[in-house]
């Protein structure tokens, strides 16, 4: 008996590997596979194509599609009908079929992407960045900082609990956690404690 919840109007090829307490609501299609972990939400009309893993706790709201080569960290929020993108230069006449075709998309853990955003493949989202609604992110975004835009470009910076961080003159700034977090140079923010 599968210990995660399946919605009747989805379906979810035989191989398929998912966690504990997952579930997959309205008409979802998860390929033979697909890997995902414990206690994931899927909302409305989601796809997961082979060789993508989910992490554990990750929310994939309506609309999305996880295409070949993406992989999600634990605690990844997903927005609505956000596009991930798997084939650099797709082109329908000389179609890219192969797994040397699919470039990886990595999105670590912690990280949110907004309503409607773009990540062309190949890129990777690093530890809580945070993408806003309609960016189209193009490279890589750091550990914590915010992006927006097309293309997107960093914003500000934001901690892991998710507070907009304000750094002093130091460039140390602490968040409603009591998190220090120190803004290393003018790409680069960590966590000190």
């Amino acid at each position: 008996m599968a210990n995660y919840f399946v919605h009747e109007s989805s379906y979810v090829d035989e191989g398929a590997e998912i966690g504990e307490g997952t579930k997959i609501w309205h008409f979802c299609h998860i390929f033979g596979k697909a890997k995902i972990g414990r206690n994931c939400i899927f909302g409305q009309n989601v796809l997961v194509s082979n060789n993508v893993v989910v992490g554990d706790y990750c929310k994939i709201q309506n609309n999305v599609s996880l295409y070949e080569g993406v992989i999600l960290e634990d605690y990844v929020f997903c927005g609505p009908s956000m596009v991930f993108t798997n084939v650099k230069t797709p082109r329908c006449e000389f179609p890219r079929n192969t797994s040397n075709d699919y470039l990886r998309t990595l999105v670590k853990r912690g990280s949110s992407i907004g309503a409607n955003a773009t990540i062309v493949c190949g890129v990777t989202l690093h530890e809580c960045a945070f993408v806003a609604a309609g960016a189209v992110v193009t490279k890589d975004v750091p550990s914590y900082a915010m992006v927006a835009g097309v293309p997107a470009n960093i914003i500000g910076w934001m901690s892991a609990y998710g507070d907009v961080l304000q750094f002093d003159a130091d460039g140390y700034a602490v968040d409603s956690t009591g998190t220090k977090y120190q803004q290393v140079s003018e790409k680069e923010v960590i966590r000190v404690s």
